[in-house]
């Protein structure tokens, strides 16, 4: 008898068209060490908001995505909000942006912007 396997989500995927968007932004700024980081802080119209920047830097605490050749960086507190969620690239007539499909937000705001779990 073999032991029950347990479902373990995947902290976050990113898909191939925000992995190829991350990889042109870090070609533009000619600098390799360079990790996208995605955040959730207070604030927004629905109670958290999304966060995206670039670090060099790995904190301790940070949870590190390796996807198709970038790293993707997650924070102890954002962590938990974020698990099992998508990162996505996209361009249309309201601009270019990243936004998340998250599983653990009960509602967003209209932009996608920001959540409540």
């Amino acid at each position: 008898m073999s032991a029950p396997q347990t479902f373990v989500p995947q902290a976050l995927l990113v898909t191939p068209r925000a992995t190829q968007k991350v990889q042109n932004l870090i070609e533009e700024e000619e600098n390799p060490e360079l990790k996208l980081r995605v955040y959730v802080t207070g604030g927004g119209c629905s109670g958290f908001q999304y966060g995206f920047t670039f670090d060099e830097a790995v904190a301790d605490d940070d949870a590190v995505i390796e996807q198709d050749g970038i790293k993707v960086l997650l924070d102890a507190m954002s962590y938990p909000y974020l698990v099992g969620s998508q990162v996505d690239y996209e361009e249309g007539l309201q601009g270019s942006r990243f936004l998340i499909q998250n599983p653990n937000a009960s509602s967003t705001c209209g932009c996608g912007a920001s959540f409540t779990v």
